[in-house]
């Protein structure tokens, strides 16, 4: 247990001297300021480009914001947000391939497992310290201006979303035990999100793809019930341990 808890704390302090920790949490943070002021500007953007777009024989009419608008921004948002984590966490194993520094902890006796689990709890923790970061400031700024009860079935699909991202989170972990290269590790989370994607359009499997957890505007608008994206859930609950178990016996047998 001391060996994890050491190790653990290495990969916090790497991950703050490198800066990964302020990039990830600045650009949540941003996003999540940038979701109520998108729905706040739209008004005012749409009449300064009145002018132009009516030469354009386009009518512009009022429009109301509340924050729904802001929400929908929150989810469109979402992904940007979690393709920045995973540019930046997929070097997490794959750094120390490259200099070495893997073969210097294996032997100074820590077990292989620990490594596995200290490095997805810190990529647990910093997903959703993040995530958790955008959503509470957004949350925030729409209830000082708006209301967000508008918003039907909140917090299902704010917790699906994070869900998804936890299940890319575990994909780099799955891909770096068993690829050297920093680039492999995004084809393979990146090929994963696309398989996924692929299965929604498929009507038969698609109440199980963990891609269906990314339609977080079909809840708020009440186009869809929670219950709907229970089978997507278990699923993706499935697969996130099940990577992580897989990690472990993956990373035992290949050589660093």
């Amino acid at each position: 247990m001391r060996s994890f808890i050491s190790f653990t704390k290495k990969e916090w302090l790497f991950h703050m001297r490198s800066g990964k920790i302020t990039v990830i949490l600045l650009i949540f943070l941003l996003l999540g300021i940038m979701n109520p002021a998108i729905a706040k500007l739209t008004p005012w953007m749409l009449e300064a480009m009145s002018e132009s777009l009516s030469e354009a024989g386009m009518t512009v009419s009022e429009v109301t914001v509340d924050a729904m608008t802001s929400w929908v921004q929150f989810f469109k948002n979402a992904p940007m947000g979690l393709i920045v984590f995973v540019l930046i966490e997929a070097s997490i194993f794959t750094d120390e391939y490259r200099m070495g520094t893997m073969v210097m902890i294996l032997t100074k006796g820590i077990k292989r497992y620990k490594v596995i689990l200290a490095k997805a709890s810190v990529m647990t923790v910093l997903w959703s310290g993040a995530y958790w970061l955008s959503f509470a400031v957004t949350y925030g700024y729409n209830s000082y201006f708006w209301d967000n009860s508008v918003a039907q079935s909140l917090i299902p699909s704010v917790v699906y979303w994070w869900l998804f991202g936890m299940l890319c989170t575990v994909l780099i972990l799955f891909f770096s035990a068993i690829m050297k290269g920093t680039t492999s590790v995004l084809l393979g989370v990146g090929a994963s999100v696309l398989f996924f994607y692929i299965l929604t359009l498929f009507a038969k499997v698609k109440k199980f793809s963990p891609a269906l957890l990314m339609d977080g505007n079909s809840l708020i608008y009440g186009a869809e019930d929670a219950e709907a994206y229970v089978p997507a859930v278990m699923v993706t609950s499935v697969l996130v341990l099940a990577l992580t178990a897989a990690s472990i016996p993956l990373f035992n047998k290949r050589q660093v």
